[in-house]
């Protein structure tokens, strides 16, 4: 079944128009009568059936709506190190789909990858571009959104107290990492990854200074793209999202 974010739904029908409705009718070749979900902004599911299908809109009839049910309870922001060549695409895409809600690309002291202003800003628009095909993939309740490119020091400021960065030299375990840093009131956490050369002391001491705790992945050293994805992953099993 196709997933479509949409905004403004209103009484019974509804109308997609634009990109969605080519997807829609195009790429997934949905036909009059088969079902698809709607989720607005305020993350109401709305069930609906195709009613009529052209070049330039979907027309659909909602026959039920429920809040979605697909978002985690933590709210996960992932500060990523800016990694070689195309990996970034990867992270966003299966970070997104691990239920991340928003990444930060920064630009840390051992970053290989240095674009221009220019290289850098179409690069974050085909991010934001990859983060809504995986969250319709993945069913999530909104779109994450891949921010501009910060420098380390604006993030770590950004990030605040509870903040986990990932050390290669190490740290402590991830669970107890989320003991210390976790708001109790609004669970959230601000995630640092390294890029291929890691962080450098001086980095994860400006963290740790501002109230963050320094964490280790085990015994092995992973890579760059693989790092981002255990620490999600671990996070949210260690905060109940996986089960």
């Amino acid at each position: 079944m196709a997933w479509v974010f949409t905004e403004n739904v209103n009484g019974s029908h509804h109308v997609i128009a634009g990109e969605d409705a080519h997807h829609i009718g195009k790429v997934l070749r949905v036909k009059p009568g088969e079902c698809v979900t709607l989720c607005d902004e305020k993350q109401v599911c709305h069930e609906c059936t195709v009613e009529s299908v052209s070049s330039d809109a979907v027309t659909v009839k909602i026959n039920e709506s429920h809040p979605c049910v697909h978002e985690p309870d933590i709210h996960l922001t992932l500060y990523q190190a800016l990694p070689k060549g195309e990996k970034m695409d990867m992270i966003v895409q299966k970070s997104i789909e691990l239920g991340v809600a928003e990444i930060v690309p920064v630009l840390s002291a051992r970053c290989i990858s240095r674009p221009d202003e220019k290289s850098i800003k179409k690069k974050v628009e085909r991010w934001n571009k990859i983060a809504k095909s995986a969250a319709m993939q993945s069913r999530r309740g909104f779109i994450p959104t891949v921010k501009p490119l910060m420098n380390f020091k604006d993030a770590a400021m950004l990030a605040g107290k509870n903040t986990v960065i990932c050390y290669e030299l190490g740290g402590v375990s991830m669970d107890k990492a989320l003991e210390n840093s976790l708001d109790k009131e609004r669970r959230s956490v601000s995630l640092f990854i390294g890029s291929e050369g890691g962080f450098e002391q001086s980095e994860v001491d400006l963290i740790t200074q501002n109230g963050g705790i320094a964490a280790g992945l085990g015994r092995r050293i992973l890579r760059a793209e693989t790092a981002p994805l255990a620490a999600a992953s671990v996070i949210m099993y260690l905060t109940g999202n996986l089960s």
